[in-house]
């Protein structure tokens, strides 16, 4: 086992088995995110992206929460601290866009997959976060809420371009405006997660799931990582070309040439040594 300095004891960061599971680490406020907790996360993010030695990431919460969103007591005291040193709004809008960039949209940009494994509570920010992940599973205790309304905030860091996108525009709006609590299994059924696991063997039950990613064809996951997302928001002819081009550098790659190899001798490929 690697352990990766963060800078914190509020993050902790471990790489086994070619996963890099980072932990966010203040479970006596639920894992909210903080001034110290949120750049040291932005800041592993990139590293491990960057990483060889890292299949994929799974960022968890310490616990028996993933992450209970922006840290309330810092919030709504007028002072300049929520946001850093900007005092005009402009200044504070620019800040926050920036922010969120580093945070949610570097996790959905990833070259690596990304995992979120939820012991608990995903709420606020904290579900942004998870829905910024390529994958989700869940204890089956856990929950996800939207929440922003308890507080009366609108939302940020793309919790209303991630949920839309896997739930629907309707669904989404009621979850919003609601902010009702959706049990793991719901969100299974919902598709917002994807396995849902016994809170007693959790852990090691999310690890497996994401060693068997970690260990996979980590350059074709980041192909078609970018195909899906760009067939997004692309037409069909853009798409069909984005995939030949992603092929042919397939082709070319050593997964794919270990992977034909290994079928022809009838084992399991090894991509990584």
């Amino acid at each position: 086992m690697i352990s990766i300095d963060t800078g914190t004891e509020e993050l902790i960061c471990k790489i086994e088995n070619r996963v890099a599971t980072v932990t966010l680490n203040k479970p006596h406020k639920k894992n909210a995110l903080g001034d110290v907790l949120t750049p040291a996360l932005r800041k592993t993010i990139a590293i491990l992206d960057d990483d060889d030695r890292v299949g994929c990431v799974l960022i968890t919460g310490a616990g028996d929460a993933f992450c209970a969103g922006g840290d309330v007591s810092g919030m709504g005291s007028g002072t300049k601290k929520n946001l850093g040193t900007p005092s005009s709004k402009q200044e504070k809008i620019d800040t926050l866009v920036e922010k969120q960039k580093t945070l949610t949209n570097r996790i959905y940009e990833a070259n690596k997959v990304t995992i979120a494994a939820m012991p608990g509570a995903a709420a606020g920010a904290g579900l942004s976060i998870a829905l910024a992940c390529d994958l989700r599973v869940a204890s089956d205790n856990a929950f996800i809420t939207t929440a922003f309304g308890n507080i009366g905030l609108s939302g940020d860091y793309g919790a209303s371009w991630f949920l839309p996108r896997l739930i629907g525009l309707a669904k989404a709006k009621e979850l919003f405006y609601t902010g009702d609590r959706v049990l793991a299994s719901e969100c299974e059924r919902l598709g917002i997660v994807n396995k849902v696991f016994p809170k007693e063997s959790f852990s090691k039950d999310a690890q497996s799931y994401a060693a068997k990613v970690a260990n996979g064809p980590v350059n074709a996951f980041g192909r078609m990582k970018k195909n899906l997302h760009s067939g997004m928001d692309q037409s069909l002819e853009d798409s069909l070309r984005l995939e030949a081009i992603h092929l042919i550098e397939s082709m070319n790659d050593p997964e794919s040439k270990e992977a034909i190899q290994a079928f022809m001798e009838k084992r399991k490929p090894v991509f990584r040594e």
